[in-house]
Parts: C-alpha cells; structure tokens; sequence
C-alpha cells in the first residue's frame, strides 16, 4: 500500500502532506478549536468532542478530504488503525478530578463517555461513514516498525482498499498526532513502510 496523503499536528502547528497550513502565533500550545475554524470544517459534534478525539478528527479530515474520498460514501472498504502511548489519560485525569473530593463530588458523564481511546476511530468512522475494521492499540512509545506491521497484516487480513491508520495522542494540552491514509494506487505515492513513517512523524 501507498500513503496517499498524511497530516502531522504537533504542539504548534499542522503540517499537511508537508505543507502547514496552521501555525500557533502566539507562542502558546495550538488551539484545536482554532484550528477547526481555521480549516472551515463544519461538523457541530466536534463541540462536544474531547481533545483526543478533536485532534484525530481534525487529522482525518484533512486528508480525507485532500484525497477526495470525502465525496465517497459509504466507504465500506476503508478500516482505521489508530496507536497511541497514553490511552485516554487526559480524560482519565479530568474525570478523576470530579470524583477524588468528597465535599466536591461532582462526576461529569461527558467527561466519562471519553474514558476509553477507542472513542476516537468511532468518531472519525461516524463523521465519514467509515464501514471497515477499526481498532486502536496502547504502546508503550511511539514504533513505526509496530505501527508497520499491525497495519499491513490487518490491510491483509480485511483485504480493504484503503486504511486510515497512525498515531493518535493528547496530553498536558499537547496534540501528537500522525495520521496517515493508505490505498492500493500504484500511483507514485510515498511508499508505506515503517522507514517513512518514522519520517514523517519526526
């Protein structure tokens, strides 16, 4: 398979297949609500979206729609393989936060609904019709050797003709992510082996 586009959206900025087309001015994290607006995206449910979730979705969106695949629909031989280190730690804590206090015990179900990382492919998969496999994995560091391997055997074992796959992490206000769409082209595209991974996410 062959990468068909990739979008990187690092602490300040988003790169789209090597171009940015956003960048933080201000010094400060980038915005991802900025960054939605920024893009011209309209899709309300982002409000409601967590931060995990807002930086994959926007990741996705980008290069869905670079490649023209947002014009098909539905996409039933698509699947989305997503990797992270943290899981869902940013809400983890934020949850946490509403519950550790007994004289200000406040649980939020909107916080908790967010409580598991695989929260995200469905998000991405709902917004784009997404009909294929999904799964998201928890490592220990980011691998482009494991991110390689995981996708191409499960690009085998589904025989899909397109996968949306890589790295998906938020935490302490800092989106990493590396999203990346693959298709069975044959025409020219950058290669997808985990040497070019690794290039593109560092």
């Amino acid at each position: 398979m062959e990468i068909k586009a990739y979008s990187r959206i690092t602490a300040d900025k988003m790169v789209v297949n090597g171009s940015t087309v956003y960048s933080s001015s201000d010094g400060e994290n980038i915005n991802l609500t900025d960054l939605y607006r920024h893009l011209g995206i309209d899709y309300p449910k982002f409000f409601k979206m967590d931060n995990l979730c807002k930086a994959g979705f926007l990741g996705a969106e980008t290069i869905i729609r670079d490649a023209g695949m947002d014009t098909v629909t539905p996409k039933k031989d698509c699947d989305i393989v997503l990797f992270n280190s943290t899981s869902s730690l940013d809400d983890d804590i934020a949850y946490n936060n509403t519950i550790e206090d007994d004289a200000n015990y406040f649980p939020s179900p909107s916080v908790f609904v967010y409580t598991l990382a695989n929260i995200v492919t469905g998000e991405i998969a709902i917004r784009n019709k997404i009909m294929g496999e999904s799964s998201f994995y928890v490592l220990k560091e980011f691998s482009s050797s494991i991110i390689y391997s995981v996708v191409k055997e499960t690009a085998q074992e589904t025989s899909a003709n397109a996968v949306l796959c890589g790295w998906a992490d938020f935490l302490n206000n800092t989106p990493d992510v590396l999203l990346m769409l693959l298709q069975r082209t044959g025409d020219g595209k950058i290669q997808f082996t985990a040497e070019n991974i690794n290039k593109l996410y560092r």
